[in-house]
């Protein structure tokens, strides 16, 4: 088959599976292996051909990231379960003061609870975000709205571990040491930027409260509020966060005894992701069992477990995608058409998936799907997939819109019109896309 046609099946396969999301509203999971098992069958794979390339894509994927995914998420849900998060950003108000809050929130919930997945990560900080509002001299239900927005997207596709940052890490073989240390050096920046922007745009008379946020009483926000009351005997917050730091340190321990040249022996053993992020969750039960009860902690775990289902389960199929795509011999035809200049396939990668979500509305799967099509190719390619991987989080990121459920649920917690939440969510999402590319150009200068 000609390389033109099998180009063509590719982009009939991915604006197909777009579409199928989108327009008619078919779950991601269906729409990707439909996507894969057309462009098997269309590029000459043959039925065996095609069935035997998705299996394998989806149990390759699985077998080295599936755990991490499942620690990470029960990381994430222990952690909440015992009031780390608010325990944190509590503390760091009373050492910044309401007018840094935005800063403090953005940069804080991004880089140090990735784990905590986006729409728990929103219940749990909106009650707080929204009773600092009012101390903010000028569009404090904006400012406080754009830093939750950040706080709870950047992490979860540019910082380890964070599921999407797991997935396309795992989906482009980058080690997990080198993925928590340089998404920290583009989240970092970003949420900072992003935030002082914003409030620059807020200064020029961008918000209007009169019609950008909702009466109180128009939304009930009592279900959100109890999410975060907690029982009196919780531990404190060192001693809450410790599970998440020891895993975290373990990780960048085995990621510099990589680079050393150390691959066995107790510190290759214990840096290795999954013993780290393993430590981490069991060291967060024992201390939910302690603090709380063992049924609570049970509970923490279940709730974990149904979140990181999805997750995994598009995560595989986006394995499958990526094999299938292995099999028509695309990877050789794309690598013909990038330059050794690493900046062409990183902005191609932030196109793809920032266009997948708008299109979706997903961040996870935007980012996922983007890792999947250009997994293929990158070996053949001179980029690092570590840039790779951080373009298809940077892209991910872009608009947050009326298609996800993660808008209107902004909206209800905060109490935004829809004009108030494109204003907050989708312009601030927008911009921190934006900016994030810009570190990764500027990353892929000396990575």
């Amino acid at each position: 088959m000609s390389d033109f046609l099998i180009l063509l099946h590719t982009a009939v396969a991915i604006v197909a599976t777009v579409l199928l999301i989108l327009v008619v509203r078919i779950e991601p999971l269906i729409a990707l292996l439909a996507g894969s098992i057309y462009l098997g069958l269309a590029t000459g794979l043959g039925f065996q051909g095609t069935t035997e390339a998705i299996a394998s894509g989806f149990g390759d994927i699985m077998s080295s990231i599936g755990l991490l995914i499942v620690f990470g998420v029960l990381l994430g849900s222990l952690l909440s379960a015992t009031g780390a998060l608010r325990k944190l950003t509590e503390a760091l108000l009373r050492v910044f003061g309401a007018e840094r809050s935005p800063y403090v929130f953005s940069t804080a919930m991004s880089s140090v609870f990735p784990a905590i997945y986006t729409d728990v990560l929103l219940v749990l900080t909106a009650p707080l975000g929204r009773s600092i509002a009012p101390r903010i001299r000028r569009d404090g239900t904006a400012a406080m709205g754009a830093a939750l927005i950040l706080g709870s997207e950047l992490g979860l596709v540019l910082v380890v571990p964070g599921a999407g940052a797991l997935a396309v890490a795992g989906l482009l073989n980058v080690p997990l040491g080198q993925m928590l240390l340089f998404g920290l050096l583009v989240t970092v920046p970003t949420a900072l930027v992003t935030t002082f922007l914003y409030k620059q745009a807020l200064k020029a008379g961008l918000w209007s409260a009169d019609k950008d946020e909702l009466a109180a009483a128009e939304t009930s926000t009592d279900d959100s509020d109890a999410a975060v009351k907690q029982p009196a005997k919780l531990p404190s917050l060192g001693v809450s966060l410790l599970p998440l730091v020891v895993a975290i340190v373990l990780i960048a321990i085995g990621g510099i005894a990589k680079v050393a040249g150390v691959t066995s022996g107790p510190l290759a053993f214990f840096g290795n992701p999954l013993i780290a992020l393993f430590i981490g969750v069991v060291g967060a039960y024992l201390l939910a069992w302690r603090s709380l009860s063992r049924e609570q902690a049970g509970n923490a775990l279940g709730s974990g477990l149904r979140e990181c289902g999805g997750i995994l389960i598009i995560t595989g199929v986006g394995g499958s995608l990526g094999a299938v795509i292995t099999e028509t011999g695309l990877e050789d035809i794309l690598a013909g058409y990038f330059s050794s200049n690493a900046l062409s396939p990183l902005i191609l990668t932030w196109i793809i998936a920032a266009v997948l979500h708008v299109c979706i509305g997903s961040t996870s799967v935007a980012a996922i799907t983007a890792g999947s099509i250009l997994a293929p190719v990158v070996g053949s390619i001179d980029t690092a997939p570590l840039l790779i991987a951080l373009a298809a989080g940077s892209g991910a990121l872009f608009a947050v819109h009326v298609n996800s459920n993660f808008f209107w649920m902004f909206q209800r917690l905060l109490n935004l019109s829809t004009r108030g939440t494109l204003k907050t969510c989708t312009l601030v999402t927008m911009l921190a896309s934006v900016v994030s590319l810009g570190l990764v150009l500027a990353l892929s200068l000396v990575v």
